[in-house]
């Protein structure tokens, strides 16, 4: 006889998990608007990145861009440093394109219609869901990593989460427990249970207010899920770069808007090629990249950083600038500016890392 799921009556399940959220939901300031452009925001930034780091952002963008007028009207260079330090800077370009559209196409206002809200820049499956259930309260079933890791306990799914041929399955099991009488609750229900109980490591299943319906839970299997197809390791590149100083300023150069760290200024430099020193490296690069010949060469520091798929460790060197005239090699834009004008600037993490250390 076949074993019956434990979750095979949905809408106990659905009761279960919407009491608890209404009684311990994190506070949020997004969760206290129903304004659907802060909404919007709130999930843009909450991709790939914790709760509490957002929560500053959140506000400061808020009060700097109140509504999608505001934003589509801001140079993109005031968005990026409001958003500097955030990471994955295309959602902020995105952003800022998809209110340019709202604008400009939509009548100025976020689209209550999800084939309409997918298609704006930068928006896709779980971005809609979640916006289009929370702010409209439209029956979207939202699926990011931490519903992904609940769905997978629930019912012991061996898909992979990290595996985009996996979406389907999992979007499935989201679709069918979806409280359609409330999704945008429901949606935010699943999110706060995968972040705070059904946690990656050590989740605290004893107080999990649907242990009940989890198959994971009743077999003691919760550390065996969610199932990970290996990926391969991180690399680490090398990189130099070099200040280059002219009297009291100092060379920037904006980097091309597609791509990581789309538009943001950074000092000029490159990769250091196999058997060459980072200081040659750093002289060849500026060559390169900015056309310009520098003399009294000097080591700052290093730096590391990693990214999502890469790690960079970055040898830093001031220099004096010698001869040439600026031609960009890869850079959309440079500028001369004063080092205390770097403040101006939305800069990668990683100038932060040492712009301290830079001799005004």
């Amino acid at each position: 006889m076949q074993k019956k799921p434990l979750i095979q009556h949905s809408q106990d399940f659905r009761d279960a998990l919407l009491d608890w959220f209404r009684d311990y939901q994190r506070e949020m300031p997004w969760r206290n608007t129903d304004n659907p452009y802060h909404i919007w925001v709130s999930e843009v930034m909450l991709q790939q990145t914790q709760v509490k780091k957002v929560v500053d952002y959140y506000e400061r963008f808020i009060e700097r861009f109140p509504d999608v007028q505001h934003l589509a009207a801001a140079p993109l260079q005031d968005v990026l440093k409001v958003w500097e330090g955030l990471g994955y800077y295309a959602r902020a370009r995105n952003l800022h394109k998809a209110a340019q559209v709202i604008v400009n196409a939509l009548d100025g206002e976020v689209p209550r219609d999800y084939a309409t809200f997918r298609k704006l820049p930068g928006v896709g499956d779980y971005s809609a869901a979640a916006v289009q259930s929370i702010a409209f309260n439209e029956p979207y079933a939202a699926v990011d990593g931490n519903i992904k890791r609940v769905v997978a306990r629930l019912f012991l799914m061996d898909a992979p989460v990290n595996d985009a041929k996996s979406a389907k399955q999992f979007q499935k099991h989201a679709e069918a427990l979806l409280d359609r009488e409330a999704p945008g609750l429901f949606n935010q229900a699943m999110m706060e249970l995968g972040a705070t109980v059904c946690r990656p490591q050590s989740p605290t299943c004893l107080i999990c207010p649907v242990n009940a319906f989890c198959e994971a839970f009743h077999t003691a299997r919760q550390d065996e899920f969610p199932k990970r197809r290996e990926t391969k390791p991180i690399p680490e590149h090398h990189i130099a770069v070099g200040v280059i100083y002219r009297g009291d300023e100092v060379l920037i150069t904006q980097r091309q808007l597609d791509g990581l760290l789309g538009g943001l200024w950074e000092f000029p430099g490159g990769r250091i090629a196999d058997g060459e020193t980072a200081e040659t490296a750093c002289v060849r690069n500026i060559s390169e990249v900015v056309n310009l010949s520098v003399r009294n060469i000097k080591y700052l520091t290093r730096v590391r950083h990693a990214f999502t798929h890469f790690k960079i460790v970055v040898d830093v060197f001031v220099c004096d600038y010698q001869s040439g005239e600026v031609v960009l090699n890869g850079p959309r834009d440079a500028k001369w500016i004063q080092v205390e004008a770097l403040s101006d600037y939305p800069l990668p993490r990683v100038t932060h890392k040492f712009k301290d250390k830079l001799i005004v």
